[in-house]
């Protein structure tokens, strides 16, 4: 299927691994000029010359911490100056961080925030007059538990629950410029986090092997195993195509069937 994104500038945060990359292995598959941002240069520089390798397209790392708006803002200047617009927004970065109310501390709470809801609004005021320009699209990674919080998912549930919501409002609020915004709403996928608590677990029982540390967090998903970050970067890679021009506004979930609710 052709996505018809093929010529358009893609600015993908957290585009180092897991998620983010794979959409920009996507999107660049499909012939997108795609600027990979995350906080580490070394980490992007190589994820771009991978990426550019195997696909042939041009393929950016510009290291910029989105806690920062000035940062932001010089990153969506670099774009434009490079390649003179922005057609596609993957706001991706973001850590896990859970604990129960009792134990949360305003700093991981405050930390929590700025980087993935904070980060995501400065990248959206910054990008969205060319966005405009161009009746672009916004892709918003949040999770299952934005919508249906567990027991001690705090704080990421619940900055995940205000991405959902920034979602929606923006949608409503840019559709008339044509600029679309949904959020894929990603559950257990095979990524760095869980790789380190395998080797924690290995440290401990060397026989314990990466194989049989997926089957045993997947069993809990009704589908039986955990998703690859493929999975869920072709689905942002879909929702910021023209194959996707008449959805906006929503979050789909990604998950394997885990949530309780659509």
């Amino acid at each position: 299927m052709d996505l018809g994104v093929e010529g358009k500038v893609a600015i993908i945060t957290g585009g180092s691994e897991g998620i983010g990359r794979a959409a920009a292995e996507r999107l660049s598959a499909e012939g997108a000029k795609v600027a990979l941002v995350a906080r580490t240069q070394a980490d992007l520089e190589r994820a771009a010359e991978e990426i550019s390798s195997q696909t042939g397209n041009e393929v950016i790392a510009l290291g910029t911490d989105v806690r920062s708006e000035d940062a932001v803002k010089a990153m969506i200047e670099a774009v434009v100056a490079k390649w003179g617009r922005v057609d596609i927004l993957v706001n991706n970065a973001g850590t896990s961080s859970a604990s129960r109310f009792d134990d949360m501390t305003d700093d991981q709470l405050d930390e929590d925030f700025t980087l993935k809801v904070k980060g995501a609004i400065y990248c959206v005021r910054h990008a969205l007059p060319h966005l405009r320009a161009t009746k672009g699209t916004i892709c918003n990674t949040t999770t299952p538990g934005g919508k249906a919080p567990a027991p001690g998912s705090q704080p990421t549930a619940l900055s995940r629950a205000a991405g959902i919501s920034l979602t929606k409002a923006w949608s409503k609020e840019f559709a008339a410029d044509g600029v679309r915004v949904n959020t894929v709403c990603v559950g257990l996928l095979k990524s760095r986090q869980h790789r380190v608590r395998w080797q924690t677990m290995n440290q401990k029982d060397s026989s314990y092997s990466l194989d049989q540390h997926w089957e045993k967090i997947g069993a809990s998903v009704p589908m039986g195993r955990v998703g690859e970050a493929a999975e869920a970067g072709d689905v942002i890679a879909f929702l910021c195509s023209d194959v996707a021009s008449y959805v906006t506004g929503t979050a789909i979930n990604v998950d394997g069937g885990t949530s309780p609710v659509v």
